[in-house]
């Protein structure tokens, strides 16, 4: 998070806290009761009443104690009534649908439409003026516009594809509400929340002035009201007597903005700049059965993965040593994807090792906290995604994107950012002139370079290609295969690549593991395994798929 936003949310919790001592703890300390002639008339401040005296000698100071009580009130109580209910409103009708939602959504449209004034004037006479009334027909007001926004982002949430796809899994309703309807509304509901107090305070203050308040409590509305309806501005006592319930109202609502404001991104991390972790020092290395072998980077042990009851993975070994490739090839639900999913500890809902061990650098991984975890995401192993198009976020440039995977881990100054931008789009055969362009104006082949140039930004010593090259057509996969390769030597990076396409795969690869139903069915040196393994699956795919070849005097040519 940006320290200027850091900055002030800080003066707004400073701000909204001296109000709230001021209400807590002022009454208690001011030796004036707000209801009681303690001084003449328009007395002056002095050092017996601190901001003087209204036109009945009441002392102001206190005034403003008490009303501060009951303007936080209000403003708190109405905002959460008014929040509550345009939550569960505008929740259920945008995900219930049907007629329930036209129901719902005729009903926002008539109070929507309702002359507030009038309507305060009616109800006010029916229920009689007090503190319950005006939080009645404030929130009656409030709601709807509420409602009608949380609803639209609701039915935001339910066409994405996550949401989808878990109702296609039969997941039943409470789950789809816990894991992706609230966790998507809810950053929603804080913003609207700091706009309900604050509308609530205003609405209440100018009731209160134009005299359909509770005349009997104070408030910094009435307080107005009164100084406006005896000849305050006709006197010096304005400038006591109005100027200072101004100032406390001012002051609540910038407190509450600016706090808003602060949890807006603190919670939606789209909103942030994130926080750049520091250089941790180098930590020592766990004794594994990986210290012998130092030019090994990642070894797998045995490892099998469980979702639930099912068993998806089942004893799997291998290793990558230091600027080696390895290629997992297999058919769609072999397990492959799985299995460098668990390397990148990103495995989710019920999927979990059931048994055996993942080094990285000789360290048990297993061993490493989420805070470790997160720092090497991205900086000691790079991630390269299919399908594009997903990876990249439609509504923000290349430039920023990169950025952001940048200022995760380092804390560089904004030249030394471009500097790095413009060279790892060099790179990855990219013209710079491209990091200002959203992803909607590159091709196909130009967003998967994008988004390998995500995955090296930080000059990562191992890589994950999970199946960089489905979805483009033949000599953009050749194209792509190539830059990974020249990337792969210029570098020196130890990477995974992972696809369906055996040919595809030798081109690029040193040593091959194919995989079926969960298990490594071939392995070894990848022409090895190409030219002479006798498995029958394994010559199925060499036999029945065309191979993407090459030519050994094409180059990449350098863009920059």
């Amino acid at each position: 998070m940006r320290s200027s936003t850091k900055k002030i949310g800080y003066i707004g919790f400073i701000l909204l806290a001296i109000m709230i001592l001021f209400a807590l703890f002022g009454p208690l300390f001011i030796p004036y009761d707000s209801g009681e002639q303690t001084g003449a008339s328009f007395e002056a401040p002095s050092s017996s009443h601190l901001l003087g005296t209204n036109d009945i000698g009441q002392d102001i100071l206190a005034e403003l104690a008490d009303g501060a009580r009951t303007s936080l009130f209000l403003g708190v109580s109405i905002a959460i009534c008014a929040t509550l209910i345009g939550a569960i409103i505008g929740i259920t009708a945008g995900y219930i649908g049907g007629w329930y939602e036209t129901i719902m959504m005729r009903i926002i449209d008539v109070v929507l439409t309702l002359p507030f004034l009038p309507l305060m004037i009616v109800v006010s006479v029916y229920m009689g003026q007090g503190l319950f009334t005006e939080i009645f027909i404030i929130t009656v007001v409030m709601w709807a516009g509420k409602a009608r926004q949380i609803r639209a982002q609701t039915l935001s949430i339910k066409s994405l594809g996550p949401v989808q796809a878990a109702t296609a899994m039969g997941a039943n309703h409470f789950y789809i509400f816990k894991k992706h309807i609230l966790p998507g509304v809810f950053p929603l509901l804080i913003p609207q929340f700091v706009a309900a107090v604050n509308a609530a305070i205003l609405l209440e203050s100018s009731l209160s002035f134009l005299g359909l308040g509770n005349p009997l409590q104070k408030s910094w509305g009435s307080i107005l009201y009164y100084a406006n309806n005896r000849s305050a501005f006709l006197t010096d006592a304005w400038a006591w007597w109005i100027v200072p319930p101004g100032i406390c109202i001012v002051m609540v609502v910038l407190g509450f903005s600016f706090i808003g404001y602060f949890l807006e991104e603190k919670v939606n991390p789209r909103l942030s700049s994130y926080t750049v972790a520091k250089k941790r020092p180098k930590q020592a290395v766990a004794t594994s059965a990986c210290d012998f072998a130092k030019d090994i980077v990642l070894n797998v042990q045995n490892v099998s993965i469980s979702y639930g009851q099912s068993e998806a993975v089942t004893d799997v070994s291998f290793e990558v040593k230091k600027g080696r490739v390895l290629g997992i090839v297999g058919e769609s639900g072999s397990g492959k994807t799985t299995i460098v999913t668990a390397i990148n500890a990103q495995l989710k809902g019920d999927a979990t090792i059931t048994k055996g061990s993942i080094f990285f650098n000789g360290e048990n991984m297993e061993q490493f906290s989420d805070e470790r975890i997160r720092d090497m995401h991205g900086k000691d192993i790079g991630y390269i995604a299919q399908a594009a198009m997903n990876a990249l976020n439609p509504v923000m440039k290349i430039k920023f994107q990169l950025k952001e995977a940048i200022t995760q881990h380092y804390r560089l100054s904004r030249h030394e950012i471009n500097e790095r931008i413009d060279e790892v789009l060099c790179q990855v055969g990219l013209d710079p002139k491209w990091k200002n362009a959203y992803p909607h104006e590159l091709s196909g082949g130009m967003k998967q370079r994008v988004v390998i140039a995500m995955g090296i930004i930080n000059k990562p010593q191992f890589v994950i290609a999970d199946e960089p090259t489905t979805g483009l057509d033949v000599m953009v996969q050749v194209e792509i295969i190539q830059l990974l390769k020249k990337l792969q030597q210029e570098l020196n990076i130890s990477m995974i690549f992972i696809s369906h396409d055996l040919p595809a795969v030798l081109t690029l690869t040193d040593d091959l593991i194919i995989m079926k139903y969960g298990q490594i069915v071939d392995f070894g040196p990848s022409t090895r395994v190409a030219k002479y393994s006798t498995h029958p699956y394994t010559r199925r795919l060499v036999d029945s798929i065309p191979t993407l070849q090459l030519s050994k005097n094409e180059e990449v040519k350098p863009i920059c």
